[in-house]
């Protein structure tokens, strides 16, 4: 008889029920450009670099406290490096340049990503070869039914996760659009899938190689459900 000791855990974003691999960053960047793109052209600055700059800004921030024992949940995370991000891109005084309301809608606008094309077919295709799905979060504790108080990409996530599956014929996936999350899950015992839809460059030569690299999320199903170790 075939496992069904077999399952596929995603990443997933400060909002209730989306998938961080499994989102569209394009709202984001296009509230970004609806709400501050003229001001910030006229500073030489571009709208989605400023926002791929504060996101990446707020992963920084994010890992940094959770690995010295202070863990505080993303969206504050964000919301805090605002200003900050705006005086990096070379903004003298960014609370002149922007207001909290700026701010705020640009969070509402983080929290309302769309869900990428081909979820479904994706989800459908684990299903049908007998996969469950998970989901692992970095969002506030009370979303979140199970916390233990770390964040990614430290092992005792991946590996608290881990512990829950019976160990008799496991079959474990951890999917990503970040290469230093499957990274660090396959490190920890996990198979690794990484889809190249936000990153584009595996950057494998810092990162290591993966089990399935995939450039849609209907083709990382079909590259875990054929995989042979």
């Amino acid at each position: 008889m075939a496992s069904s000791n077999k399952h596929v855990v995603f990443d997933v974003l400060i909002r209730p029920g989306l998938l961080g691999t499994l989102v569209d960053y394009e709202a984001f960047y296009e509230a970004i450009e609806a709400r501050l793109g003229d001001q910030l052209r006229a500073q030489h600055i571009g709208a989605r670099l400023f926002g791929y700059a504060w996101m990446e800004a707020g992963e920084k921030e994010y890992t940094y406290l959770s690995m010295s024992g202070h863990h505080v949940a993303f969206s504050d995370v964000l919301r805090a490096l605002f200003y900050r991000t705006l005086w990096q891109a070379g903004l003298a005084d960014p609370r002149r340049f922007a207001t909290d309301d700026d701010r705020d809608f640009l969070l509402a606008a983080y929290r309302a990503l769309r869900v990428r094309p081909g979820v479904a077919a994706c989800f459908r295709t684990l299903h049908d070869a007998g996969y469950t799905v998970w989901a692992l979060t970095s969002g506030d504790v009370a979303r979140v039914a199970d916390s233990i108080g770390v964040g990614k990409p430290a092992p005792a996530v991946y590996e608290h996760v881990l512990k829950k599956f019976p160990t008799e014929d496991l079959d474990a996936w951890f999917a990503a659009g970040h290469m230093w999350d499957a990274s660090a899950a396959r490190r920890s015992g996990f198979n690794g899938a990484w889809v190249s839809l936000w990153e584009k460059e595996s950057c494998s030569d810092i990162f290591g190689d993966m089990d399935v690299v995939a450039d849609s999320l209907p083709e990382l199903a079909d590259g875990i459900v054929a995989f042979k170790k």
